[in-house]
């Protein structure tokens, strides 16, 4: 018989912003959740943010015009 060797986890990045969450609906219905990120991956969600918002700026400030 061969023994169970558990694997270890694999080590985290030193500065990783970890969340758990368990959300209840109701009686019935139970959701868990859990998030990592790292900071670099918050600046380029910040970065992803502001152009999608300058994009649609932009798209709606020229279908206002188009209309006049």
């Amino acid at each position: 018989m061969m023994p169970v060797v558990q694997e270890e986890p694999s080590p985290s990045h030193p500065e990783e912003i970890k969340s758990v969450f368990d959300l209840r609906v109701g009686k019935h219905i139970t959701l868990q959740g859990s998030a990592r990120i790292t900071p670099a991956g918050v600046i380029c969600t910040g970065i992803a943010v502001a152009a999608m918002t300058l994009a649609l700026g932009y798209l709606a400030s020229t279908t206002s015009r188009r209309g006049r």
